[in-house]
């Protein structure tokens, strides 16, 4: 039987706030354990919680760039469930009340684009954290993470493969990273989701039973989770067995999904109205502000780029990924007038240079200055864009000026045409066949003639004067 994949997706976004959701504790990933606690986010008896402004702000933001609705009465539950790392016994959540609901994203699918229904994006407070050390007799708790203010985006079952949802995945990532609400940070946990999984026969309307995959922080982990998924549910389908709606749990080691707990519905947590926080009301003049604020999006600024620049949709799709290189490359092409150049060197160079170095764009050692200033060492022709890209590894890590790294290694450009004659005479006279031959009329010769200008410079020889003076030469 031919099955379809129907998939919706839960992402955790923990925003960008300097205290917690409810309590004035700090959010610094990594210190030691427990040190940002107090007695609200412990969980201890008599403790109150005071709503995080901020953090309302953010979601605010989020939603309205997100094409939400913004619910100007919302209210906070209690989500009753019993783990380690949750010390009161509940999460303070929304439920019936969310901050956000029915928005939309677009995109990127294949050739063309497709609409992502956003259900609903709601506040919600972070639980702790286990910790599971091997060689040691029992776990840990660390409650650093308790109370940290999560946004959690739910769409509509609207994908239908793994690459869909990658693509949600990446499009919401770089959405929240430019309104700066999250850092996107995967392998902290700033980001991770949680794709809900369905089979069903093609053409049914039905849903099938759904299975959630908990907490993956890795794209690549995403899509080979789902794609694990979807063969192992078929095959349980094609040999007449059911699929049991659970949460499962991605082994990276062994490739495969793994049962965690059989999947609860919304009244198992028995929801009720958090009784120690009164219900939000958001003003509509105080929201609209927050609209007319709204920075340029990823996908507008896709946009903008191929129209102001003329860059193909797939350069600009990649500098527009992280605002950081947006900008970058920005400031770049306002001091040299070639985007399609500052592009590839920004794409190719500069984002080698960035990865072998594990470094972000913010903190790039070659600003958009030195990088301007190669370029234009370039195009004015004291050195080759041969000789560029090799001292480019130097000009990164080193700091000196491409200047000084050209003097230093005798790299200038010969463009003087006395001296390029003398070059192009002792070649020309150990290659006459070759003359013989572009006489006849067979034109790509001359490429290998200017290659053995170049060869017999060092490299060192304008290829374009080499060219033009080779052309005069052979009439």
């Amino acid at each position: 039987m031919i099955f379809e994949t129907v998939i919706g997706v839960e992402v955790h976004a923990q925003l960008r706030t300097n205290s917690k959701m409810f309590c004035g504790c700090g959010t610094t990933f990594g210190l030691s354990a427990n040190s940002q606690t107090c007695p609200v986010c412990l969980g201890l008896p008599g403790s109150l919680p005071v709503i995080n402004r901020m953090a309302v702000e953010m979601a605010v933001r989020a939603g309205l760039a997100l094409n939400c609705t913004i619910a100007a009465n919302n209210r906070f539950a209690r989500k009753n469930y019993f783990y380690p790392d949750l010390p009161k016994g509940y999460q303070i959540s929304q439920y019936e009340s969310p901050i956000c609901r029915q928005g939309r994203i677009e995109i990127r699918n294949g050739g063309g684009t497709k609409q992502i229904r956003i259900r609903r994006a709601h506040l919600e407070e972070d639980a702790g954290k286990n910790i599971h050390e091997t060689g040691t007799s029992g776990s840990r708790v660390d409650l650093n993470r308790a109370g940290t203010p999560l946004l959690e985006i739910v769409t509509e079952p609207d994908m239908r493969s793994a690459d869909e949802v990658v693509a949600y995945l990446k499009g919401l990532r770089e959405i929240l990273m430019y309104l700066d609400v999250c850092d996107g940070n995967m392998e902290e946990g700033s980001f991770r989701c949680e794709p809900n999984l369905s089979l069903r026969p093609s053409g049914q309307q039905e849903f099938g039973t759904k299975v959630e995959l908990k907490n993956i922080n890795s794209f690549k982990y995403v899509k080979d989770a789902i794609e694990y998924e979807i063969k192992r549910q078929t095959k349980v389908l094609n040999e007449g067995g059911k699929i049991s709606q659970e949460t499962r749990l991605w082994n990276i080691e062994r490739g495969e999904t793994a049962v965690m707990r059989s999947k609860e519905e919304a009244h198992d947590y028995r929801y009720f109205p958090d009784p120690d926080l009164v219900p939000l009301k958001l003003d509509d003049e105080w929201i609209e502000g927050f609209r007319a604020n709204l920075p340029e999006l990823p996908a507008v600024r896709t946009k903008r780029f191929v129209s102001d620049y003329g860059l193909p949709e797939y350069d600009a799709a990649i500098l527009t990924a992280s605002k950081g290189m947006a900008d970058y490359f920005e400031v770049c092409a306002k001091q040299f007038d070639q985007p399609k150049t500052v592009s590839n060197w920004v794409m190719g160079e500069l984002m080698r240079g960035l990865n072998n170095s594990g470094t972000d764009i913010s903190a790039s050692p070659v600003t958009p200055e030195r990088l301007v200033s190669l370029l234009q060492m370039v195009d004015k022709g004291i050195i080759s864009l041969k000789v560029a890209r090799e001292i480019f590894p130097e000009f990164y890590s080193s700091g000196k000026t491409a200047e000084l790294i050209v003097q230093e290694r005798g790299l200038t450009q010969v463009s003087d045409e006395g001296a390029l004659a003398k070059i192009i005479e002792a070649v020309l006279s150990k290659n006459p066949g070759q003359i013989a031959q572009f006489k006849e009329g067979k034109q790509q010769v001359l490429g290998f003639l200017v290659g053995q200008v170049m060869k017999a410079s060092g490299g060192k020889a304008n290829p374009g004067k080499v060219n033009e003076l080779l052309k005069k030469k052979l009439g």
